[in-house]
């Protein structure tokens, strides 16, 4: 397998993890908002709360959520394979359940045989634990990783898989779990014997991320792995393995720091020992990315409306204030960072700088604001409704840093004349197709602007961007994919393109799909 390829299926693996990662976020938010308002000093402060049904609501909505979160790993196996599959993958998130079972299945033999299976009292100490009624090792959501690409290539490889007559019912689709459970034997006979290999390498390198030059190294590779669409699977491996840290909270191991975090704030909470690790944890979390989304994003929305033409600031300020929202409600900051990033990679390289510090100073500060995403819910609940938080700091930190930003990029942005929004043409060209969702003339214009429906090879999409593979780069036409909508676009490998339209990508993917499949009746043809 080329570089190309390589480098096409990690980016492929990196946006299978963002369905289970998704859901993570709301399901999240529940948690926190239902466990700030049962703690004890929340109930005591607020009258209404101390109503014995509300209560018992809030506790049932807690309980209730937090069954997705006790089984996150069977979420990624389904997202892999999802992911993952190019063909039937329908019966690629079937077999990936079918593996998740084997896979411990199989672990829990081995040990057993080998005599390693340890005492109930102490298997948390010896990273063991119960899963799905099965006592084995705490692979987390790596187990269910491997479940999913065991699965994905099963599917892929033996979907249409033919048999001999006498066992030709098992063929097809029915062959894929099959050969998936076997696949999966084979690892998990494996798996006890190189875990703990793994671990130590893991470990090792937990050294310099668990540092106090920790936080600024994880946000400035998270940001730098932005363009690529890999930042997920960055986040992904600092969250769920020892890379992360392994922390013992009440006894018990828990692997990475979104594990760590989600038993502290869901079943300890403030006022406990385990708050004590919170600031350690947090570090890593959403208190980084709201520097970006609720300060310095908006300082950067402001730089760009003051240096705008004039004759453009007033179309121009519709478009900024979608850039600057959009991550301030939703955590996205593509848009307005692929802005920027491509017409002034050394302005980004600031841009990361900046936050980089910022997390260093909070960090430095004890600040202990959760979560995963960094929107301004997510500061209203962990950061406002939980105490020992000093959510302050974010301020102490981010108005300067906003300053700072906003007088930076103002002063870049003309001094090396960068073509931000309202600096270049007609501003409101780019933003009328989507303002209007005007899904079916977007896309007209994307598979026009790729060449035609016969030089696109396929089309998938992120959380803001299309990503699709050519026949022929060269066919390509940025003028036309820019009139599209389209906030930025660029090539990570060859003909392999990503175009940028922000969290409404996945309406404009629709369209894209109902010309390359002639559903639509006012259809014209593209090709050129």
């Amino acid at each position: 397998m080329n570089k190309e390829k390589i480098s096409q299926e990690v980016q492929r693996f990196g946006r299978s993890l963002l369905l289970p990662i998704a859901i993570m976020a709301p399901i999240g938010m529940i948690l926190g908002l239902t466990g700030a308002f049962v703690q004890p000093y929340m109930v005591e402060r607020v009258a209404f709360l101390q109503n014995e049904t509300l209560q018992t609501i809030l506790v049932s909505m807690r309980n209730i959520s937090d069954v997705v979160f006790s089984n996150i790993p069977v979420l990624f196996a389904m997202g892999v394979a999802y992911g993952m599959t190019r063909n039937d993958k329908g019966i690629a998130v079937f077999s990936s359940i079918v593996s998740y079972f084997m896979l411990h299945g199989t672990i829990n033999a081995v040990l057993a045989a080998t005599g390693e299976l340890a005492d109930p009292e102490i298997m948390t100490q010896v990273g063991q634990g119960m899963v799905l009624g099965i006592q084995t090792l705490r692979i987390d959501v790596l187990g269910g990783i491997i479940a999913g690409l065991i699965a994905s290539y099963s599917a892929d490889r033996f979907y249409r898989q033919e048999l001999p007559l006498a066992f030709a019912f098992f063929a097809g689709t029915k062959f894929v779990p099959i050969i998936t459970a076997v696949f999966t034997v084979v690892v998990g006979l494996f798996i006890p014997f190189i875990w703990k290999y793994f671990v130590a390498a893991l470990t090792s390198m937990s050294g310099l991320i668990l540092s106090k030059f920790g936080p600024p190294l994880s946000i400035a590779i998270n940001r730098l792995l932005i363009p690529f669409g890999l930042h997920h699977v960055w986040t992904a491996f600092l969250r769920f393995t020892p890379a992360g840290g392994v922390y013992n909270i009440g006894g018990e191991e828990f692997v990475g720091v979104l594990n760590a975090l989600n038993e502290v704030l869901f079943n300890h909470g403030p006022g406990t020992e385990a708050w004590e690790l919170m600031p350690d944890l947090t570090r890593f979390m959403a208190q980084n990315q709201m520097l970006l989304t609720l300060f310095m994003i908006p300082a950067i929305g402001l730089a760009m409306y003051h240096t705008a033409y004039d004759g453009n600031k007033k179309a121009v300020k519709g478009i900024i204030i979608t850039l600057v929202l959009t991550p301030f409600l939703g955590n996205i900051t593509e848009p307005m960072e692929f802005s920027f990033l491509f017409i002034a990679p050394l302005l980004y390289v600031i841009y990361i700088a900046l936050v980089s510090i910022g997390s260093f100073a909070l960090a430095a500060m004890g600040t202990a604001v959760g979560y995963i995403r960094g929107t301004i819910f997510d500061f209203a609940i962990f950061g406002l409704l939980y105490e020992d938080t000093k959510w302050y700091n974010l301020f102490i930190v981010g108005i300067p840093l906003a300053i700072i930003t906003y007088f930076t990029f103002k002063y870049l942005i003309v001094k090396w004349d960068v073509k931000t929004p309202g600096r270049e043409g007609d501003a409101s060209k780019n933003s009328a197709l989507l303002a209007n969702r005007e899904y079916d003339k977007i896309a007209d214009l994307v598979v026009e602007g790729l060449g035609g429906r016969d030089n696109i090879v396929n089309v998938e999409n992120c959380v803001t961007r299309l990503r699709i593979d050519l026949k022929d780069a060269k066919k390509a036409d940025k003028d036309i994919l820019e009139s599209s909508g389209s906030s930025g676009l660029f090539f990570p490998s060859k003909n392999h393109i990503h175009v940028v339209f922000g969290p409404q990508v996945e309406f404009v993917r629709h369209a894209v799909d109902d010309v390359l499949k002639g559903n639509r009746t006012d259809e014209t043809d593209t090709t050129v």
